[in-house]
């Protein structure tokens, strides 16, 4: 499991003052603020982030050490992480998705579906985007308790009960 989640990302910037548009991964949007200092993917780069206001689909934020649009927008596309001992606890039966790829998926009767290489939520729910052994493309399943009874992630498995033929090929 990795040590940083990724809680948010910059869409671009926000302004003519350095302030930048940022996306939120977290269950409670606000609740980037509270994850700062946050860092780049590669560690190289902390930033401080104050929430100046909300915005649609997300907040206009200032970061530490960028004062103008120019340097705001060169940081557009760019994921923030944070420790993962800076984020809540979680229940038996949510997981955060950055734990779930890369796990491998059985049936229930123990053959090999595939490799969850994403999860997706496009507003409906979760999506586990599985890469079948062998296939070219790769299927989705709902991440939910009728299709996914079992995640292990001490063994590193998770037993799904999908719908009858979403994996035929």
């Amino acid at each position: 499991m990795s040590d940083l989640i990724c809680v948010g990302a910059i869409v671009g910037a926000f302004g003519v003052r350095g302030e930048v548009r940022i996306k939120s991964f977290c269950a409670v949007p606000e609740d980037i603020e509270t994850y700062a200092p946050l860092v780049t993917e590669d560690g190289e780069t902390r930033f401080t982030l104050t929430i100046a206001r909300p915005i649609k689909n997300g907040f206009a934020v200032r970061l530490g050490g960028v004062a103008t649009k120019e340097q705001a927008d060169a940081l557009r596309g760019i994921r923030l992480y944070a420790p993962r001992d800076r984020l809540p606890s979680l229940p038996d039966d949510e997981f955060y998705h950055t734990d779930l790829i890369g796990l491998d998926v059985f049936d229930t009767g123990g053959a090999l579906l595939g490799t969850v290489v994403t999860v997706q939520n496009h507003g409906a729910g979760d999506l586990l985007e599985i890469k079948s052994p062998g296939a070219s493309d790769t299927t989705l399943l709902p991440f939910t308790q009728a299709e996914v009874p079992t995640v292990d992630l001490a063994a590193r498995r998770i037993v799904a009960d999908p719908p009858e033929g979403l994996f035929d090929r």
